[in-house]
């Protein structure tokens, strides 16, 4: 019984050590390039955020990479890159469209998504391995193909669904904060632009987020079900 088990201990076992690599590789790259926050106006919302939840700080830092993005670490910790950044300076985004972003990336650790996506990347490729070995059988230099292709299409349903639970736990902060959600929805109608449309020709089941008219409506359904009653 245990010899038919190895190839999936085995599987697990070195899905685990790339995850905990993984972990250990992202918090030193943070670690080297990351600086403190150091636009008061921005610092100033992000209080106001953290004092809507009692929290003593949102620790917000700064990324010093071009691309525009926000992300969360395993740790918790929250970053905004340069990028995006200057596309503030430019006059391009407001502090209070990047004060979204913040929410939206505070929602991801409330809902405990960083580490949620670190466990199914340990069985997206325990599975990946297994399945591409028994594929491999039948259909000879296909099987790695076929189950990477299944591996991207379940891990991008469930990223989607991720960025829909932070976009929610967001306007529900945002409008806690007395900030609202029009910051949020502006800022998803520029993301296309400000990223150079990274997301574009991506076919809809392989996109890692929803389409910006699809998280715009589920906002203004949260929020017509939160305040229809005034």
């Amino acid at each position: 019984m245990l010899l038919r088990l190895m190839p999936l201990l085995l599987a697990v076992g070195y899905a685990f050590l790339m995850m905990r690599f993984s972990i250990w590789q992202t918090k030193r790259m943070l670690d080297r390039q990351s600086r403190p926050l150091d636009d008061p106006e921005i610092a100033d919302l992000a209080r106001r955020l953290g004092r809507a939840l009692d929290l003593p700080q949102v620790p917000v830092r700064v990324l010093e990479i071009e691309p525009v993005n926000g992300l969360a670490a395993p740790d918790g910790r929250i970053f905004l890159t340069r990028g995006f950044l200057a596309k503030k300076k430019q006059g391009q985004v407001t502090a209070e469209e990047l004060a979204s972003v913040i929410a939206h990336e505070m929602g991801h650790v409330a809902h405990g998504h960083v580490r949620r996506r670190m466990i199914d990347f340990t069985g997206q490729n325990a599975a990946v391995m297994l399945l591409a070995g028994i594929l491999n059988r039948f259909i000879p230099g296909l099987g790695v193909w076929i189950a990477g292709m299944v591996s991207r299409l379940l891990m991008a349903k469930l990223s989607r669904r991720d960025e829909f639970e932070a976009d929610a736990w967001a306007s529900a902060l945002l409008i806690k904060a007395g900030i609202g959600t029009a910051p949020q929805k502006s800022l998803f109608r520029k993301l296309d632009a400000l990223t150079s449309g990274a997301g574009e020709g991506i076919p809809a089941w392989l996109r890692s987020h929803p389409k910006t008219a699809e998280r715009i409506a589920a906002i203004e359904a949260n929020e017509a079900r939160w305040l229809g009653g005034g």
